[in-house]
């Protein structure tokens, strides 16, 4: 059995140091109100027992939490006084100067809590080092200086998460969606080096590529490209072949026609399409940022995003061959084929590719043959998201979160490729997010209803402030912080020495309320799943009361908060360990090592595939931030045929337009389907 240390590291439990500490405190009380050897002894022994019985590795002060509460309970009140006093005098050393160890802990590479935070990040090589000490730092910072004392503490005891604390103290925003078209078309500038039109799609592929590097080093969060900004300049290739052919049939003697120079000219256009591609997938998984990751990025695979005819033709020879390329997949070290992490991929469907002689069929096959390899694309619905977005269809951020629609009334980020009217996606971004954990409202509500919503209400306001935070803490900021974001296109145009603000306000940017475990909340408080029929009416009712804080919220300040179904990774173990310190075991509410995953259906329950995600879908409605759901199958890719078939049924038909499935042995991972 293992223990964490406050530096994060893992050792092994050691029962001695328990009976030491109880024994030190004894000895400072008068002899008449000490305990006995035998219940010293005791009491470490409870306290092994319960730390092998959680199932995980216990903290340094849960232990001490387990020490106090056993010496209370024998009565010798003097002597827990000592102990809490010693504990307290400890603690005020180390807030001396907080970060050291853990910091240390980095250096030596047994930090157990870093190693599982990130599995992007190899915390052994030296630029995720720097990353990760400048993190503590500036966790220690935000703590310490910059928020508010109840907002830390609700943070610590696992009742709200303040996502992303360790990046807080610079003045930097979560994710965006890139305006690589008004980079590419009307120039840019990296590096203060002038990045002009380029005049090729090989060219324009590796100015994309040092797009992202460049953004990625100047925020915390994941990044959506779209291929439709690169698709324009499949034609200047194009062209420029047309005239290269030529001039090379005519240096031979040759006289050719119109259409033999198309063929040759056609040819090279595939063959440059290829080039492009492939150094977007190699340089993206071979790119390290400053914080020591290939940078989070999501491309975007929308065909109706371009008009019809030339372009629309070629946008889908370049989706076509990022899928060829992703199937084939990249060598690792050994010379062996892997599954790239990224980039991700999103693809949508629409009425030219889901119906077999449409148009664009054959690439919807071809997607369905990557998911079932690969893990990607996941997929959206073009009729289901137009009608949850106001008619509009635009890829979540790399986080997976989604920007509100469109209300913008003016060109506040003075884009060179603004359309007045035209509904703006690209250039905006997610100021943050912070999280609340349901399940610890209901367990503190003792199951009363009345009390529950008034927990409730109180736990919003502190969200709200939790929030407010984050947005005041981007307010003032220079845009000469992050250059490629802010004065050279990524996401505005501004001028040097100019504060962000007027992009924070009106609708351009989102913040994101987090929610977890609606599943534990909703059988804590009626004694059932959120799946049963008689329970589902309170999770719903949770769920509108989210929706009206930020719609509330929204009215009261001019900037969009939006409902976010969250990527939690390691916060729902964290919000499990919380609830169980302060509320112990609770069958089928606290007894794991996790809580589930905003409106999801607990692991555990039995249900079939195709109802899990029809249940689930009323629930990505109303998480209109971004919303994510999966099921696990078994092996299909000898069953493409009946993939497709349950892709278009389950993206179409069903109200979900994200959701992902992951299939089981070779991982058939898809948004907003089903398989059988």
């Amino acid at each position: 059995m293992k223990i964490i240390k406050r530096s994060g590291s893992e050792v092994i439990f050691d029962i001695s140091k328990i009976t030491a500490a109880i024994t030190k405190a004894n000895k400072e009380v008068p002899e008449p109100e000490r305990l006995t050897r035998e219940q010293i002894l005791e009491i470490s022994e409870n306290v092994e027992k319960m730390c092998s019985d959680l199932g995980r590795s216990a903290n340094v002060e849960e232990i001490q939490d387990m020490v106090e509460d056993g010496i209370m309970g024998t009565k010798h009140f003097s002597v827990a006084r000592k102990y809490i006093t010693y504990r307290y005098t400890r603690q005020l050393v180390r807030k001396s100067n907080s970060t050291d160890d853990q910091i240390m802990s980095l250096l030596e590479c047994n930090n157990e809590e870093v190693k599982q935070e990130n599995s992007n990040k190899n915390p052994t090589v030296n630029s995720v080092q720097r990353d990760y000490m400048a993190g503590e730092v500036s966790k220690d910072i935000t703590k310490r200086f910059l928020l508010p004392a109840d907002i830390v503490k609700a943070h610590e005891d696992g009742i709200i998460h303040f996502h992303d604390s360790d990046y807080f103290a610079q003045h930097m925003h979560n994710c965006c969606l890139v305006n690589l078209e008004d980079m590419l078309q009307n120039g840019t500038v990296i590096s203060e080096t002038m990045i002009e039109k380029p005049k090729s799609f090989s060219t324009a592929c590796n100015i994309a590529t040092q797009i992202i590097a460049q953004i990625a080093s100047s925020q915390y969060g994941g990044q959506s490209i779209s291929l439709s900004h690169l698709a324009p300049f499949v034609e200047v290739s194009r062209q420029k072949f047309k005239k290269v052919v030529r001039q090379e049939f005519e240096a031979a003697g040759i006289n050719p026609t119109d259409e033999q120079v198309d063929l040759v000219a056609e040819q090279r256009v595939r063959e440059e399409i290829n080039r492009g591609v492939q150094m977007i997938q190699y340089q993206v998984i071979t790119l390290m940022t400053t914080n020591g990751q290939a940078p989070f990025v999501t491309v975007f695979m929308y065909l109706d995003e371009v008009p019809e005819g030339r372009t629309r033709d070629d946008l889908a020879m370049v989706i076509e061959e990022m899928l060829h390329q992703r199937i084939k997949g990249v060598k690792n070290e050994k010379g062996v084929y892997i599954t790239p992490a990224f980039p991700k991929l999103i693809y949508v469907l629409e009425e030219d590719n889901i119906t077999e002689g449409s148009k664009y069929f054959e690439i919807t096959k071809l997607a369905a043959q990557c998911t079932a390899k690969r893990m990607v694309p996941d997929y959206i619905s073009e009729k289901v998201m137009k009608n949850l977005k106001k008619g509009d269809v635009y890829t979540c951020m790399g986080c997976r979160s989604f920007l509100t629609p469109d209300r913008t009334t003016a060109n506040h980020a003075n884009a060179l490729n603004y359309e007045e009217g035209k509904h703006k996606y690209y250039g905006r971004f997610n100021q943050g997010v912070v999280t609340v954990n349901l399940v610890d409202i209901a367990c503190s509500s003792g199951g009363d209803y009345d009390r529950f919503w008034e927990i409730f209400d109180e736990r919003m306001k502190l969200c709200k402030r939790a929030l407010m935070c984050r947005h005041e803490r981007l307010k003032g900021t220079l845009s000469d912080v992050a250059p490629i974001l802010w004065q050279y296109g990524a996401l505005a145009r501004l001028k040097k020495g100019e504060t962000i603000d007027r992009l924070l306000f009106d609708g351009y940017s989102t913040i994101s309320l987090g929610y977890a475990g609606l599943c534990e909340c909703t059988r804590y408080m009626t004694g059932h799943s959120h799946t049963d029929p008689a329970a589902t009416p309170f999770a719903l009712e949770v769920m509108k009361k989210l929706n009206a804080y930020c719609n509330e919220w929204k009215m009261e300040t001019d900037i969009d908060f939006s409902i976010y179904g969250t990527p939690l990774e390691s916060t729902t173990y964290k919000f499990a360990k919380c609830l169980q310190k302060r509320f112990g075991i609770i069958e089928n509410v606290t007894d794991k090592n996790y809580i589930t995953n905003s409106y999801h259906v607990h692991v555990t329950e039995k249900i079939d595939a195709f109802e899990k995600l029809k249940f689930e879908s009323q629930f990505q409605e109303l998480s209109p931030g971004g919303a994510i759901s999966y099921v696990e199958v078994p092996e299909m890719n000898n069953n493409i045929e009946l993939g497709i078939h349950d892709i278009i049924v389950n993206v179409l038909h069903n109200r979900n337009y994200r959701l992902n499935i992951i299939i089981h042995l070779r991982n058939f991972y898809i948004a907003n389907c089903t398989t059988r």
